[in-house]
């Protein structure tokens, strides 16, 4: 599984892993994936979430809600 991360140039998460970084709860990333903010591949039958997207959020990339209420991180809720 990492070896395949690896070969593409792309760095996979774990959920748990995501949480901690955007300090959010599961819950959240579930309704982001219903959302299409943020996507998880499946990878070896399990969710793993690009690096380059956790960066984008980490970075300001959020869609026009968070933008309009000067939010300058997902909301959790």
């Amino acid at each position: 599984e990492a070896q395949i991360a690896e070969d593409k140039g792309e760095r996979y998460l774990s959920i748990k892993q995501v949480c901690e970084m955007l300090d959010v709860d599961p819950s959240s990333l579930w309704r982001w994936r219903k959302r299409g903010y943020l996507v998880p591949a499946e990878i070896g039958g399990k969710r793993r979430y690009k690096m380059s997207d956790i960066r984008r959020i980490l970075n300001g990339g959020l869609h026009n809600e968070n933008k309009k209420s000067g939010r300058s991180r997902p909301n959790k809720y």
